[in-house]
């Protein structure tokens, strides 16, 4: 569920998708208006069947491999159907590894002669719990204009996932249009939550790397949510996606400033590795914006994190009747990026750090502030919740080439806890390998391993730095 990308989307405050190999689809929405454990996957991409038929067709690979705790591990293959120049599908079959050669060892303990040992062999293999079966067809309309439509079937009577998602392109804006039965989200703390049925529209503007952007979103959920087959716990959902309607408005201005560019030559005749990671650097960047929360039906009875349960005062605005709720709340980020190396030579050429500061809700962080200027006004310890309020979500990116291609990176958030003895702490790192395709100029296949959540997953992206 991880994607490793150095600059957040406008600071990791948008709706959108993450990757998961827990489906087949790989792809799974945040329930609105959670902050995100890092590195989920945000952002428009290749489809999961279109990764695969990459992988297979120009890297020469039979299987694409995957884990998940709850699935095990799996091994995925695609079958191309065009059917004309603007609409194609795609076959998608999954063979779960794990389970298979569970079942085997299970036969073989009893052992049988060599005759009933292949017969038990095809048995397994004709078993339809150790496979699943997707579907996606995808039309483009209008060169501006996508419908994709994909069915995921399991063999281990979970229930089928249908999805029906539409792209247009507007001048300088993107729309997409979801529906999705049953619908798949994930919480902060990284749970999965299955939705019978998610409706979803996005609309955001398209702009250049600083400036002022805005974003809409508008979300609908029906039917009461569950867990995630496989998760143990008895949690209580998320009150975002009870029954009921989500809407939210961002504006956010960005603003990026170069302190420091190499002025070395580059090697001639010698192309880089990564065309977005050719350039030594340092530079800064940072987020002001605003954002507006309405809630209409079960969803609006959300417990909104009031300052005033932790005995500050509140700066939130914030109205909330019988079945519905508003909020208004401001937020800020800034991060920090140095680069060392052109990554054109074979060894140790690329050097990449990144950190980032958030402050996801600007009343918390003004209610901390005033408690804590109060407190030492009056000559008194400061609240150690106002301290905590003013510390910011951090997190650190790490990427150092290996040899020629490959390169190693990790993500991390540190944690900031101040009620403990040591307040810093390392907190949900994903490790991930990397191997640049020269020949795209900025493409690459990345394998990722979270510890946290237990997922592996191979994954192809393009032009992200």
């Amino acid at each position: 569920m991880k994607k490793l990308r150095w600059a957040m989307d406008s600071g990791g405050f948008w709706e959108l998708d993450l990757s998961t190999p827990i489906t087949l689809n790989g792809q799974a929405r945040p329930v609105p208006g959670d902050p995100l454990p890092l590195g989920l996957s945000r952002g428009s991409r290749l489809s999961r069947y279109q990764q695969i038929h990459f992988f297979q067709r120009f890297m020469a690979m039979p299987f694409v491999p995957s884990f998940a705790a709850s699935r095990g591990f799996l091994i995925q293959r695609v079958l191309s159907l065009p059917i004309g120049e603007t609409w194609s599908a795609m076959l998608l079959g999954q063979l779960n590894v794990q389970k298979f050669v569970s079942s085997l060892r299970k036969n073989k303990t009893k052992h049988l002669p060599d005759s009933s040992w292949l017969q038990s062999i095809r048995r397994n293999f004709i078993q339809k719990s150790f496979y699943a079966l997707g579907f996606c067809s995808e039309l483009f309309l209008t060169p501006d204009d996508a419908l994709i439509i994909s069915l995921d079937a399991y063999g281990d009577d979970k229930m089928p996932q249908k999805k029906a998602v539409l792209h247009h392109k507007f001048p300088h804006h993107n729309l997409v249009m979801e529906a999705a039965w049953p619908g798949l989200f994930v919480d902060g703390n990284g749970r999965y939550w299955d939705v019978p049925l998610s409706l979803a529209l996005d609309l955001a503007s398209t702009t250049l790397d600083s400036g002022a952007s805005y974003h809409l979103f508008f979300n609908s959920c029906a039917g009461s949510p569950r867990q995630y087959e496989g998760q143990l716990g008895d949690e209580l959902p998320p009150a975002a996606l009870l029954p009921g309607f989500t809407a939210k408005g961002v504006v956010s201005l960005k603003k990026n400033i170069d302190l420091w560019q190499s002025e070395a030559s580059m090697l001639k005749m010698v192309q880089p590795y990564d065309m977005f990671l050719s350039n030594p650097h340092i530079s800064a960047s940072w987020i002001l914006g605003a954002i507006f929360s309405a809630y209409l039906g079960d969803n609006s009875m959300r417990r909104l994190q009031s300052c005033s349960l932790r005995r500050l005062k509140d700066f939130g605005l914030q109205a909330q009747g019988e079945n519905a709720a508003v909020s208004v709340d401001s937020f800020a980020s800034a991060s920090l990026t140095a680069q060392h190396g052109n990554f054109q030579r074979r060894f140790l050429d690329l050097t990449r750090v990144h950190t980032s500061f958030d402050f996801p809700s600007g009343s918390k962080l003004l209610s901390g502030i005033t408690s804590v200027a109060c407190s030492l006004y009056n000559s008194q310890v400061p609240n150690i919740d106002a301290l905590q309020a003013i510390c910011p979500r951090a997190s650190l990116c790490f990427q150092q080439q290996i040899i020629g291609p490959f390169s190693f990176r990790v993500d991390s958030e540190i944690a900031i806890d101040l009620k403990k003895d040591w307040c810093l702490s390392v907190k949900n790192p994903v490790f991930a390998i990397e191997h640049a395709l020269q020949v795209l100029w900025s493409a690459k296949a990345v394998a990722w391993y979270s510890p946290m959540q237990r997922e592996f997953m191979v994954e192809l992206r393009f032009f992200e730095t």
